[in-house]
């Protein structure tokens, strides 16, 4: 492990059908200088299986933690406190990373060393390009503007002063973000290679539109953005 390694933080649930997605793309990547932290937040389906596949494939840079399920926020947690790099990052299990993501990250984070922590750069695929507003659900906007978790990616020491994560799941990443503008050096960045996915049925987003078309609606376990 070098001293620009990326620790890739993963937390799953009930995911067995779309982690080969997401592991295979950091598999892919052209920057290799990584470990993948994966949390299965007490999955029930085959994950457990497909991912000691992964961690058998490559036992250095994968581990798997396994834990009650807790939820978003707690999994997430995990797996920083496991992490080891020198930047944190994040991929949630149903999206994934085109080749260059973690190496146009690295290198600007290396150009820019005030900088600790940049976001941003969303390809939306598979669905709408909006997400129901945080302040009110009923209302739609742009995924470009909001605070996407996936594409956080820290100088670790900088994550650690503000303490990851906070409930409730849903939200979570606006609620680091507006923390961290209050504390750290942030630039957004437009290098649009995180692949977010809408069209994946038990995401968090698809259950609160869901909610406000049917209050009967419901979601249960842990649900990624």
């Amino acid at each position: 492990m070098s001293d620009e390694c990326v620790s890739i933080c993963l937390a799953t649930f009930n995911r067995a059908s779309l982690l080969p997605r997401a592991i295979d793309s950091v598999f892919q990547q052209t920057f290799t200088d990584w470990e993948l932290v994966i949390v299965d937040d007490g999955s029930s389906d085959d994950s457990p299986r497909v991912l000691a596949a992964y961690a058998e494939r490559d036992p250095r840079r994968i581990r798997i933690l396994r834990q009650p399920n807790r939820g978003l926020v707690a999994a997430r947690n995990a797996a920083i406190a496991h992490a080891r790099g020198r930047f944190v990052t994040f991929l949630d299990s149903d999206d994934e990373y085109l080749p260059s993501h973690l190496e146009l990250r690295v290198r600007f984070m290396r150009e820019h060393p005030d900088v600790e922590l940049i976001h941003g750069g969303v390809q939306i695929v598979g669905g709408p390009d909006t997400v129901p507003d945080l302040h009110d659900p009923r209302r739609l906007i742009p995924i470009r503007e909001c605070a996407v978790g996936g594409t956080f990616f820290f100088r670790a020491e900088a994550l650690a002063r503000l303490g990851g994560f906070r409930k409730p799941d849903f939200g979570c990443d606006h609620e680091l973000l507006t923390r961290a503008e209050q504390m750290l050096v942030i630039e957004r960045v437009d290098f649009p290679t995180y692949v977010y996915h809408r069209d994946t049925s038990d995401s968090m987003c698809t259950h609160v539109e869901r909610m406000n078309t049917d209050p009967r609606a419901g979601a249960d376990g842990h649900s990624e953005a």
